[in-house]
């Protein structure tokens, strides 16, 4: 049995492809491990706030010396940091918007990069405090790209996620999906390479 922490971050709900990527992939857990639960995160119908000095202020606050601001302040990265920590894999669907991914998924990283509970910097060199993750992030990008955007967004995620301790990272990409010739050839081909290698 596994915990499973699926993120969403589309505007585009079931038509949403970077869902039906993190679902294939899902699907191929559940097989493995069907008594696994999911635990869905929609950062498009419930979104986290962008990150302001109050919010960063409280989250940075030992629970029990909370006043009832501060806590009302770090509700959403509370609840986030509980999810991440509790998950075993975190499968997140990742859209390409206007050459990179929506600002809802980085608020959602912004509420769990949380110095001294997913990073530490307490022996002088930074030390990722979420170990034992496996992490697969789903890319859905409407056009063709050979320039390296994605795989500069790629890096960054996942040298995001390494600092937070989050190193064992499995990359799926459909491109192309915005393409009529294209669209069904490719999501297929990628949806197969889940079935495969998940």
């Amino acid at each position: 049995m596994a915990n499973i922490l699926n993120i969403q971050s589309s505007i585009s709900g079931e038509n949403s492809v970077s869902n039906k990527l993190s679902q294939a992939v899902i699907n191929q857990l559940l097989k493995k491990n069907p008594d696994s639960k999911v635990v869905v995160r929609d950062l498009a119908s419930n979104p986290i706030p962008h990150l302001e000095i109050h919010h960063f202020s409280a989250a940075r606050i030992a629970d029990e010396e909370k006043n009832d601001e501060q806590k009302e302040a770090s509700k959403y990265s509370d609840e986030s940091l509980q999810q991440i920590q509790e998950a075993d894999i975190i499968v997140i669907g990742v859209p390409f918007y206007n050459f990179t991914f929506p600002s809802t998924l980085k608020s959602w990283i912004d509420s769990i990069a949380v110095a001294g509970k997913t990073f530490s910097y307490a022996d002088g060199t930074p030390k990722g405090l979420l170990q034992n993750k496996k992490l697969y992030l789903n890319f859905a990008v409407g056009g063709v790209y050979e320039n390296g955007l994605i795989e500069n967004m790629e890096h960054y995620l996942k040298t995001l996620f390494a600092f937070m301790g989050i190193t064992d990272v499995e990359v799926f990409q459909s491109q192309g999906l915005m393409v009529p010739q294209l669209k069904d050839e490719n999501l297929a081909k990628t949806v197969a390479k889940i079935e495969e290698l998940v």
